[in-house]
């Protein structure tokens, strides 16, 4: 099927926003598919749109992806890696992509059945993983990510045709209210968001640093958030937030002392893998959109 040919979904990057109801399930498996998920913890996830693990890894397990991560960022040969994402104003590393691929410590992390299971019960099928990171936000003037849907980019950027990807959000350090932690609007994934304005080539190189084209105005953020409220989530290290890839979030600013870093794992249905963008002039590299969509076992 050529490109012009595909049905279009959740058609985004117009002359203007457009939303759309969602056309795809939140939870793919069959009622009662087994799992580490429980069925009322998946009820909460398909009215809301994320669940939350108190202690999904030990403090023990928190203290060796601790050091993996000090010893990532510390390294210069990573630092140097197109796949390590520079804060603009401190010049320190923010985040380090495809870090399974870095890491046999963090490989280890994506294929833990408490990590992956819930994927596949959650996305009923096998899963790949569609992205990797590590997200450093030290204090004292780490920045934020602004109000986005993720599945918007991956779709018109990655080319993911479906909703079928969820992503893992892992405590490494303590989440405050303060700290700039993840904020979900509960319930808004159910409509898709399509964003107004043109992808320019080579987005990512600034997107990743601070969002624009994929951005929604001020209207619609107003509107959803007045519609669905805003979450705020905390919690110890070795927590963790799953969230549906349509769930509009973001974070703010990190001004206090305390840093919080986190691994973000985005995982996604063998059955849902990448096609050419939707709307924008070229694939964002492999590191950001994997284009290897062999199963995590």
């Amino acid at each position: 099927m050529t490109h012009d040919a595909r049905v279009d979904l959740y058609p985004t990057r117009g002359t203007a926003e457009l939303t759309t109801p969602r056309q795809d399930p939140v939870i793919w498996s069959a009622p009662g598919a087994p799992g580490p998920v429980a069925a009322q913890d998946l009820q909460g996830f398909e009215r809301d749109g994320f669940l939350t693990v108190d202690q999904l890894i030990t403090p023990d397990e928190v203290a060796v992806y601790r050091a993996e991560l000090d010893r990532l960022i510390a390294d210069p040969a990573v630092r140097a890696d197109e796949r390590s994402i520079i804060e603009p104003k401190s010049q320190q590393v923010r985040s380090v992509f495809e870090v399974h691929r870095i890491s046999e410590v963090f490989a280890r992390l994506v294929a833990d059945e408490r990590v992956v299971g819930r994927a596949r019960q959650i996305l009923g099928s096998d899963v790949y993983v569609h992205q990797s990171r590590i997200n450093v936000k030290p204090g004292f003037g780490a920045s934020g990510f602004y109000w986005h849907s993720d599945f918007e980019t991956w779709h018109a950027e990655d080319g993911l045709p479906r909703m079928r990807a969820v992503s893992v959000s892992i405590a490494l350090t303590e989440n405050h209210d303060t700290n700039g932690g993840l904020m979900i609007m509960p319930g808004s994934h159910k409509s898709f968001l399509g964003c107004a304005g043109e992808t320019p080539r080579d987005n990512y190189k600034k997107s990743l640093r601070m969002q624009d084209a994929g951005t929604p105005s001020d209207e619609a953020l107003t509107k959803m958030a007045g519609r669905h409220g805003i979450k705020l989530f905390t919690g110890r290290a070795g927590s963790a937030t799953w969230f549906d890839c349509n769930c509009m979030h973001g974070s703010g600013d990190n001004i206090t002392p305390y840093p919080r870093s986190n691994v973000f794992i985005v995982f996604n249905s063998v059955e849902n893998a990448a096609e050419e963008p939707f709307a924008a002039p070229a694939r964002r590299p492999e590191f950001i959109g994997a284009r290897d969509f062999t199963p995590v076992r």
